[in-house]
């Protein structure tokens, strides 16, 4: 990344930051790129992971720990005044807030005198709450972008601050897109929280009526329903990867479907049905158009290529997925 910085002559502040996953990882590094004094990160506790079940530090944790940062891991912020108090005590001028994945409760919202900057990975007040990106991707937008907030109580309901869009690639995954859009949103905001301590930026507020609610995945959420259109089933595979993942069944077994592409063509045959067309393509009919199967993975199997599988389980071809 080229970076481009605003002028020496804005303030440095003291910063807490506050994000866990890997994709936060650039905005703390553009905060010290930028000179501010981070005083504090706080990330989610250590996770048992893996099949040791061994505890793993937060990708922010460890960015943090390379950067000799003090770190702090309370389990809530709502339920923990010692928490609050510690963060108090730090005495930040602003808060930034990178997919911490905790409830801020008001007290925490009025520490810093300059608020609690949010970078949220829609542009608000569209697709607000926990999935903004998967959503985006499911309903078939085109294009989707990052907002600048400050937070309030509510759900990402905070006045806007600043907002970038871009367009959604035509194969693009959540994964892929959440990175991309947090990349962004680490160059958006130290412009937003210069301008924004200097006095040259007005916050506006959302319009509620124009707002679209995401909600929490499961992993039910996953399964295919092959009645539904190609083009639909495409959007869910790429809108689920990596989690909750897509998958069906075939023989008794979970089919994960890893990933697919939708063709016009049709095929006069029950929806989940298996075929082979004239390019030796691995297709699924579906109730509009057809899924050509390009990766899954048989449960306890590694992964691999559709056509390789079907080589390999010569019943695969004329089965009927979801049965």
């Amino acid at each position: 990344r080229v970076w481009s910085w605003l002028p020496v002559s804005y303030p440095m502040l003291r910063v807490v930051f506050m994000g866990t996953p890997a994709f936060a990882v650039p905005s703390l590094d553009a905060l010290l790129r930028r000179g501010h004094d981070v005083v504090g990160v706080f990330t989610q506790p250590d996770r048992r992971a893996g099949r040791g079940r061994r505890l793993r530090h937060s990708p922010v944790k460890e960015f943090a720990e390379q950067h000799n940062l003090p770190v702090f891991q309370p389990a809530s912020l709502r339920n923990s005044p010692e928490a609050c108090d510690q963060l108090a005590a730090l005495e930040p001028d602003a808060i930034v807030v990178a997919a911490y994945g905790l409830f801020l409760p008001k007290v925490v919202l009025e520490t810093p005198e300059y608020g609690c900057l949010n970078i949220h990975p829609s542009l608000l007040p569209k697709f607000r709450g926990p999935s903004p990106v998967i959503s985006a991707i499911l309903e078939g937008e085109e294009t989707s972008g990052v907002t600048i907030m400050l937070l309030d109580e509510g759900m990402d309901t905070g006045p806007l601050l600043a907002q970038e869009s871009v367009v959604i690639g035509n194969d693009e995954t959540s994964d892929k897109l959440t990175s991309r859009l947090f990349d962004l949103g680490a160059d958006l905001l130290v412009q937003t929280l210069d301008e924004w301590v200097s006095g040259n930026i007005t916050p506006s507020s959302q319009n509620d009526d124009e707002a679209t609610i995401t909600r929490l995945l499961k992993r039910e959420d996953g399964l295919l329903d092959w009645s539904a259109s190609a083009i639909e089933t495409e959007r869910r595979i790429r809108a689920f990867t990596p989690w909750p993942g897509t998958f069906t069944s075939w023989n008794g077994n979970t089919l994960k479907v890893l990933r697919g592409k939708a063709t016009p063509e049709s095929i006069q045959a029950e929806p989940g049905t298996v075929c082979i067309d004239q390019g030796d393509r691995v297709v699924v009919s579906t109730g509009a158009g057809v899924l050509e199967l390009l990766e899954v993975q048989l449960e306890g199997r590694a992964r691999s290529k559709a056509t390789d599988f079907a080589r390999g389980q010569r019943d695969f071809i004329g089965s009927v997925l979801g049965g």
